[in-house]
């Protein structure tokens, strides 16, 4: 039996504090908990996951991360609830100024899960997926 019963947060390093708080509060429809200026950090959550988004230090040089070659997070995956909630996020999202779609929602290892991906508009890699009867 694990030690852990689960992820209480997932922390992120974002170029832009307040565009990518806005971009899940106002384009996902999170909630925003907590807004920290002294560290400056925030935390949103969806009311099962939570996220805390720190903002990167611009005075320093800023590596945006590569998937293919740098260690630490591929991607986040956010679940829907049904392929129509899929795809009324998915052409929310497309129109969200700054998001860079991967691709449009699509089955996911020949169906009927389907899935899209994008980047947030500072640059976090985002799945949402509809699980289908999983």
């Amino acid at each position: 039996m694990p030690g852990t019963i689960g992820i209480n947060h997932l922390g992120l390093t974002v170029l832009d504090l307040d565009q990518t708080t806005t971009f899940f509060t106002d384009c996902l429809g999170w909630t925003l908990l907590n807004r920290d200026e002294s560290y400056p950090r925030t935390t949103v959550t969806d009311g099962v996951c939570r996220f805390t988004l720190w903002q990167a230090d611009r005075n320093s040089s800023i590596t945006p991360f590569d998937r293919k070659s740098n260690i630490g997070l591929h991607h986040v995956a956010v679940e829907v609830e049904s392929q129509a909630a899929l795809m009324a996020m998915a052409e929310k999202v497309s129109s969200w100024p700054g998001v860079v779609i991967e691709f449009q929602p699509e089955p996911l290892s020949g169906g009927p899960r389907m899935h899209m991906m994008f980047a947030e508009p500072g640059g976090i890699r985002l799945e949402i997926i509809w699980p289908a009867a999983s």
